[in-house]
């Protein structure tokens, strides 16, 4: 029987890569998003997607999507959790709205839409995959609402995992480095981009694939004894602590 995934945060980036991957090893996939011209011009051409626009912040409509997916697919094996905002931004310009917009999406998207497939999880043994970020692992400037949103996605993670394993369910999280997107070419400058590439110890930012590939593996069988798992796929980034590049030679 074909599985069924669902990946939120689907539109573009490593949730687009993901649902690629995860097409080309056989799943099906219900791809969610709030953006709906982008998720559905994403979803267009690929053969065993659907689209499904819903913000993932807002209970009602998480609950209702979940019901959607459900019906369209009649499983649910792996949940994919990826939707989530970038603001970064001094803490003294961070007002609680600005906090709050970021925790809604980043951290009560994750127990939303987790809490809304767990039953259907259960009843299929499946995976629980979030992403978080290295941000939630070695603190930096300019994310006080950005990196603690993370840093609870992955404690969220580890007590999803050590309660819902008794079902079969398996729960990890994997957390991108610097990943060479669109967006952060456009944002990064080249002093920005020669620092990351000296600080990481492969010298250079992720991709997409090589954030989606991790992903899929955690969904899949061949990772069936893995859970609970925090994985930075960061190309050592987070190894290196606070290490000074020029101490490595």
């Amino acid at each position: 029987m074909t599985k069924t995934a669902l990946v939120t945060g689907a539109a573009r980036g490593i949730g687009l890569a993901t649902t690629r991957l995860l097409l080309e090893a056989g799943w099906r996939v219900a791809m969610i998003d709030r953006d709906a011209p982008e998720l559905e011009a994403a979803c267009a051409g690929l053969d065993g997607a659907q689209a499904f626009i819903c913000d993932v912040s807002e209970p009602e409509a998480v609950e209702a999507m979940v019901a959607e997916v459900q019906a369209a697919f009649g499983s649910i094996d792996a949940l994919v959790n990826n939707a989530g905002v970038a603001d970064f931004g001094p803490i003294a310009e961070t007002d609680f709205a600005r906090w709050r917009r970021v925790m809604a999406t980043n951290l009560d998207g994750v127990f939303l839409v987790s809490q809304a497939c767990a039953p259907a999880l259960q009843a299929a043994k499946g995976a629980i995959v979030n992403i978080a970020s290295i941000s939630g692992l070695r603190a930096s400037t300019l994310r006080v609402a950005y990196g603690t949103s993370k840093a609870a996605v992955i404690q969220l993670t580890k007590q999803q995992a050590a309660e819902l394993g008794e079902y079969g369910v398996r729960v990890n999280c994997v957390c991108p480095g610097p990943v060479r997107t669109k967006l952060a070419m456009a944002v990064h400058s080249q002093e920005i981009i020669d620092a990351y590439h000296d600080a990481i110890p492969l010298n250079r930012y992720g991709s997409e694939q090589e954030i989606a590939e991790v992903i899929v593996f955690l969904c899949s069988e061949k990772a069936s004894y893995v859970t609970g798992q925090i994985i930075a796929a960061d190309g050592g980034f987070e190894s290196t602590g606070v290490g000074l590049p020029a101490l490595r030679r």
